[in-house]
């Protein structure tokens, strides 16, 4: 098969597109035949290697070659002792733990993150809605856990994570506002946003209003400097792992009344998230939204395009 190998840490030049084995199912698992993945800057940091990356994914170069969490695609062979899905089935879901997706086979356990997918959602929509939206569903829902009448902030509301946690926002009942640059303040609107705020001409920190929770979606702003536009009991959230947030998460568990929070989301995922997910997909609460989309063989590009910090939603790679 087709796949994508990172031969080390650097550059997006670090990808060739080699011919490898294709992967058998084992007795619990299921092969599927991939047909979109995705790329965000999660991909971006674990292709340049920090130094928390390479203790725990390998110093010299990745130990899982070919990256990729978000797949979708069709089942198209399954081990002897799997009961939960049958080839055939279109699903999508997360290999969290293994990575692998930007290939053209990957073979993952049945009780992995995975779900089928509706009949009117596209295999690129499908990935799409898996990156971002799980994350934003994870740290709402069920860290802030947000309730009817709230009011919710998301900064960076016009990437992969902001734009569905909008949406999630919505539906679980808040007054949302997003922070995007003035360029997608239509595009947050169109997706449920009640206010948005243009970083570019106004800091959110610094305008007087108050919100029951915070939730950077892309790490730009540090609970210091969100505290004070958080209400009594106020959360704030974020989605980037740094020192400082743990050492916030530390004082705020003991000390005063508001919150700092992180978790790793993505190792937090399971099925009934996603099912959860394409329900509110089949009663239109939420909708895919993709910016870019690169064919296997330009995943370098995909990585160029994702660091700039400009995209809006996902970037979808497509396998066909």
């Amino acid at each position: 098969m087709r796949a994508m190998i990172c031969t080390g840490y650097g550059s997006p030049d670090v990808f060739e597109l080699q011919e490898v084995e294709t992967p058998i199912p084992k007795d619990y698992e299921v092969r599927i035949k991939i047909y979109g993945a995705s790329v965000g800057p999660s991909d971006c940091i674990f292709r340049k290697g920090s130094p928390i990356v390479k203790l725990v994914y390998g110093f010299k170069r990745p130990k899982n070659s070919i990256f990729g969490t978000e797949l979708a695609g069709i089942i198209d062979a399954v081990g002897k002792r799997v009961t939960r899905y049958k080839v055939g089935d279109r699903v999508f879901g997360l290999s969290a733990k293994t990575f692998g997706a930007q290939a053209e086979y990957k073979c993952l356990h049945e009780n992995t993150p995975l779900a089928i997918i509706p009949t009117a959602m596209s295999y690129e929509e499908a990935v799409a809605i898996c990156d971002g939206a799980p994350t934003a569903l994870t740290f709402l829902r069920d860290k802030a856990k947000v309730q009817r009448g709230q009011t919710v902030l998301i900064n960076g509301a016009s990437g992969a994570v902001g734009i569905y946690a909008v949406q999630i926002a919505k539906y679980l009942g808040a007054e949302v506002t997003g922070v995007c640059s003035g360029a997608n303040v239509v595009l947050v609107k169109s997706h449920g946003a009640d206010k948005v705020i243009d970083y570019t001409r106004e800091d959110f920190t610094k305008n007087g209003q108050l919100y029951d929770v915070i939730f950077d979606a892309v790490g730009k702003r540090s609970f210091s400097e969100c505290k004070g536009a958080l209400t009594k009991r106020g959360v704030y959230l974020s989605t980037v792992l740094s020192l400082s947030i743990l050492l916030d998460m530390i004082k705020t568990t003991v000390f005063g009344n508001k919150k700092a929070i992180f978790v790793t989301a993505g190792l937090m995922q399971n099925q009934a998230n996603l099912n959860f997910l394409t329900e509110l997909y089949e009663s239109g609460k939420i909708k895919g939204v993709i910016d870019q989309r690169y064919p296997l063989e330009q995943l370098a590009e995909a990585h160029r395009y994702v660091e700039r910090g400009h995209k809006k939603g996902n970037v979808v790679i497509t396998l066909v």
